[in-house]
């Protein structure tokens, strides 16, 4: 992981779901859950994707915005959205910019093959766009209510 605690968040714009560019800009003055993810409709990113929009009420009462992030593009996100009913966007990343600016797109290997991918990571930045924790190698299992936790300390 390129970033740490304390560090200011990599600028962005990308599109996203709704029609919408997100900025890093456009989330100033806002505490932002970013969670990168590999792939729209998988087993482990459809149960961390739920696993937030069921807190989702929670995020937003403490004044954060959850926002997923992955390679796949915006029509692929939208499917996936519909399906699962998310109530938060997803970024569509396809050129690996913030992928790469987060330190996210890494060498995995599986079964012996080295390939490029999506580490699944969270980062909490704060209103300022400061860095103020991360989870790298996230296991879904009770994530986002670890999450949650977090912000709400914060």
């Amino acid at each position: 992981m390129s970033l740490n605690v304390g560090d200011a968040a990599p600028p962005f714009a990308l599109p996203a779901t709704g029609g919408q560019t997100i900025s890093l800009d456009s989330l100033a003055g806002k505490k932002v859950v970013l969670y990168f993810y590999p792939k729209d409709d998988t087993s482990g990113c459809t149960k961390e994707a739920q696993a937030f929009n069921a807190l989702r009420d929670r995020f937003h009462e403490a004044g954060a915005v959850v926002i997923g992030v992955s390679p796949d593009g915006v029509k692929s996100h939208e499917k996936f959205q519909a399906k699962y009913e998310l109530g938060f966007p997803l970024i569509a990343d396809e050129e690996k910019s913030m992928l790469e600016a987060y330190g996210v797109w890494v060498e995995k290997s599986m079964y012996g093959r080295k390939y490029m991918g999506v580490e699944r990571t969270t980062l909490l930045i704060d209103e300022a766009g400061k860095v103020v924790r991360i989870w790298p190698k996230v296991k879904v299992p009770g994530h986002a209510e670890e999450v949650l936790d977090a912000v709400l300390a914060g």
